[in-house]
C-alpha cells in the first residue's frame, strides 16, 4: 500500500519506518526542510533502539522516502497519516494547530479518495474537526464531491521499546465510521496480526478517548506506588516487597508498579493535562487524575528533599554526581524529566552537578541552556570523581551493577541517593556506602528455608 506520514517526529518516524518494513511504500513529509535533509542522509533526530537500522534498510531498498513537499505527500498515498505534535497549551489543552493545518493541506491538494488517519494523540472530537477542515478546503476548490474518510488510530508506543511495540502490538485500536475505511485498515494491519486478531474496532470518539484513558491509567499506577513508597518509609515497610506482593495478584499485575522519582516524557504529563482540560470543558472534573498529577509533581522533588535532609539547606561548595538525564532508559528524551527538576533545584542552592547519560546529554544541554552549575561526564565513573554524593535518576542498564568499592573510593563522601531503587540496601551498606533509596526502610526479608538449610 502507498502511505503518507505527515510529521517526522517520534510517532511519525517510527510509524513510517515500521510500515515500510512490512513492505509498504511510505513517504514521510515534514515542513522542516533541514530535518528532511538529515533523514535523507540517514541522520535520525531521535534515539530509539532498532529504529535507525530499519530506516536505513528501507531507504536502501526503496520503500521509505522523505520529502518537505506537502503537495507531493498528499498526492502520494491513499492513506494519509497525521502524526504531528500536539503540545500542551497554556491551559493544559492539546494544541491542535498542526493537526488542523495538516488536514487543510490534505483538502487543498487531494484529487481522489483519501483515508485520513489521526495517529497523533488528540482530544475527543478531533476527527470531526479534521473532517470539517478537509471538507471546507475541498468546497473552496469547488471539489466537494471528492470522497474521503477520517479514522482514529492512536499509537501505544513506549519510548525505548517503540519498534517492538509497533511490530508486535498487543492491540490495534481503530475508530471508524464507514465500511470502506474499515476494510483498508484491516488490510493495512493484517501483517501485524497473523497469530491472532488484534484489531479493536470502535467508534471514532471512543478510540480518541481510549488513548488518553490508557495513559491516565498508567500514570495513576505510577503515582499510586510513589505515594505508597513515601508511606512505606514512615511505617518501616519495604516498597519493593509490597510491589512483589500486590503485583502477584492477577487482578493487578506487576507492570508499572515501580516506585521512583516521578514520570516524565512526552506522553504522560501532556496527556494527563489534556484529559483534565477536556473534562473541565464539559463540566466533569476528574478528581482521581487531579491527584495523580499533583502526586507526580511532588515526587519530582523527592530527591532534592533527600539531599537537603542529608546535607542541609546550603549546598554551596558541594558537588553531586548525577546518573541519568533521560526521563526513562533507552531514549534521549528529557521532556518533563525529573532530572531537570533535580539539576535546577540543586543549582539554585549553590551546588555543582556532574551528569552522565548514555544518550541524553545533548538534549539535556538544550533543555538546561547555559547553566554554569552543570557539567557533563564521558562516563559514569568520571562523574563520581570528587563528588560528595551520587544521585541516581534514570535506571539505565549501565548503572545497575556498578563496582561499589570503586564508587566508595571515588566519592568524597560515600553517599548514594537512589531515585529508582536499583540496589539492595544491605549490599551497599556492607560496602560502607550510606544508601538512601525510596520506601525501603524495612529490615531484610527473613531467610528462605533453602537458605537456612544451606
Amino acid at each position: 500500500m502507498k502511505l503518507t506520514i505527515v510529521g517526522t517526529g517520534y510517532v511519525g518516524l517510527v510509524t513510517g519506518a515500521c510500515f515500510a518494513e512490512m513492505g509498504n511504500d511510505v513517504l514521510c513529509v515534514d515542513l522542516d526542510a533541514r530535518k528532511i535533509e538529515r533523514l535523507r542522509a540517514g541522520d535520525l533526530p531521535i534515539f530509539e533502539p532498532g529504529l535507525k537500522e530499519i530506516v536505513l534498510r528501507n531507504m536502501t531498498e526503496g520503500r521509505l522516502h522523505f520529502s518537505a513537499d506537502v503537495r507531493e505527500g498528499v498526492r502520494f498515498g491513499t492513506l494519509q497519516f497525521i502524526a504531528v505534535g500536539t503540545p500542551p497549551g497554556e491551559d493544559g489543552s492539546a494544541d491542535m494547530q498542526h493537526v488542523l493545518a495538516a488536514a487543510r493541506a490534505i483538502g487543498c491538494h487531494m484529487s481522489d479518495y483519501k483515508l485520513v488517519i489521526d495517529k497523533s494523540t488528540v482530544p475527543v472530537g478531533t476527527a470531526d474537526a479534521v473532517r470539517e477542515e478537509i471538507a471546507a478546503a475541498l468546497a473552496a476548490r469547488g471539489m466537494q464531491k471528492i470522497p474521503f474518510s477520517v479514522v482514529s488510530n492512536p499509537e501505544f508506543l513506549k519510548e525505548g521499546a517503540a519498534v517492538e511495540d509497533f511490530m508486535r502490538p498487543d492491540r490495534i485500536v481503530v475508530g471508524v465510521d464507514d465500511e470502506r475505511a474499515a476494510l483498508l485498515m484491516r488490510a493495512l494491519y493484517a501483517p501485524f496480526q497473523r497469530q491472532r486478531d488484534k484489531l479493536v474496532l470502535m467508534d471514532v470518539r471512543s478510540a480518541e478517548l481510549t488513548k488518553y484513558a490508557a495513559n491516565a491509567m498508567l500514570a495513576t499506577r505510577i503515582s499510586f506506588m510513589n505515594e505508597m513508597a513515601l508511606l512505606a518509609e514512615k511505617l518501616g515497610a519495604d516498597i519493593e516487597q509490597v510491589r512483589r506482593g500486590i503485583g502477584a495478584d492477577a487482578r493487578i499485575g506487576p507492570r508499572f508498579l515501580y516506585a521512583g522519582c516521578g514520570y516524565g516524557g512526552s506522553c504522560f504529563p501532556k496527556d494527563v493535562k489534556a484529559l483534565l482540560r477536556s473534562a473541565a470543558d464539559v463540566g466533569e472534573p476528574l478528581h482521581v487524575l487531579t491527584a495523580v498529577e499533583r502526586a507526580n509533581e511532588r515526587q519530582k522533588h523527592v530527591l532534592v528533599d533527600r539531599v537537603l535532609r542529608r546535607f542541609g539547606p546550603d549546598l554551596g561548595g558541594l558537588r553531586f554526581a548525577l546518573w541519568g538525564l533521560a526521563f526513562k532508559p533507552d531514549t534521549d528524551d528529557v521532556r518533563e524529566a525529573p532530572s531537570l527538576v533535580v539539576v535546577r533545584e540543586l543549582a539554585a542552592r549553590g551546588a555543582s552537578i556532574v551528569a552522565h547519560d548514555p544518550e541524553a546529554m545533548e538534549r539535556a544541554r538544550e533543555a538546561l541552556g547555559e547553566l554554569p552549575a552543570i557539567t557533563y561526564a564521558e562516563s559514569p565513573t568520571a562523574a563520581l570523581e570528587q563528588a560528595d554524593a551520587l544521585i541516581v535518576v534514570t535506571e539505565w542498564k549501565t548503572y545497575r551493577a556498578p563496582d561499589f568499592e570503586r564508587v566508595r573510593e571515588l566519592l568524597r563522601q560515600p553517599v548514594v541517593i537512589d531515585g529508582r531503587n536499583l540496589y539492595e540496601p544491605e549490599l551497599l551498606r556492607a560496602c560502607g556506602i550510606e544508601y538512601h533509596p525510596l520506601g525501603r526502610n524495612a529490615p531484610a526479608p527473613v531467610a528462605t528455608p533453602l537458605a537456612l538449610a544451606a
